[in-house]
């Protein structure tokens, strides 16, 4: 998958965008709601090499995709498919230095509209750390809604975490 938004090239990952990617995912305010830790020079090339082998998106195989802005990787997609019948989970993080800028409500909402229209997915949901404000903030611009609340049901970086399911089907796309 690969295509172009007004502002951004999003396309799957390549071997060049190693630093950029690097940049993103050694933050430790990037990766404090992420399910792995921030990247560290010592793994960056194994966890990057995981973004280039899912090129793409199969039952089996999850897809990550390269947010570009002017040459530069300042984000990644990832969509799965989660087991049920035609329902896939979207993942997003974005450069700290791209915040403010919609592109993040731009990319997100543009692979949003490609599953639906060019993969024929019935339903997209999120789930995020319930502490992640971005985000939820962002799944609600989608139109997704806020599905369900969990309380401390996931154990993540040394403590308890709730979580938050946001879904959309095509129907909910404005």
């Amino acid at each position: 998958m690969e295509y172009y938004t007004d502002r951004l090239h999003i396309r799957p990952f390549k071997g060049n965008d190693l630093f950029d990617t690097y940049n993103i995912y050694n933050q430790d305010f990037i990766c404090k709601y992420l399910l792995h830790d921030k990247w560290t020079k010592e793994n960056m090339q194994e966890q990057f090499n995981k973004k280039l082998a899912n090129d793409a998106l199969t039952k089996e195989t999850s897809l990550s995709l390269a947010v570009v802005k002017d040459l530069e990787v300042i984000g990644d997609l990832s969509v799965w498919y989660t087991g049920m019948k035609d329902t896939v989970e979207i993942g997003y993080s974005f450069s700290t230095k791209a915040s403010g800028k919609g592109y993040a409500s731009e990319a997100v909402k543009s692979l949003v509209n490609k599953l639906f229209n060019e993969y024929g997915v019935h339903r997209i949901q999120a789930t995020l750390d319930a502490r992640n404000e971005s985000s939820k903030k962002l799944c609600e611009r989608l139109g997704m809604r806020k599905e369900a609340h969990f309380i401390q049901d996931y154990w993540s970086k040394g403590e308890w975490t709730d979580s938050i399911v946001f879904g959309m089907l095509y129907s909910d796309l404005d």
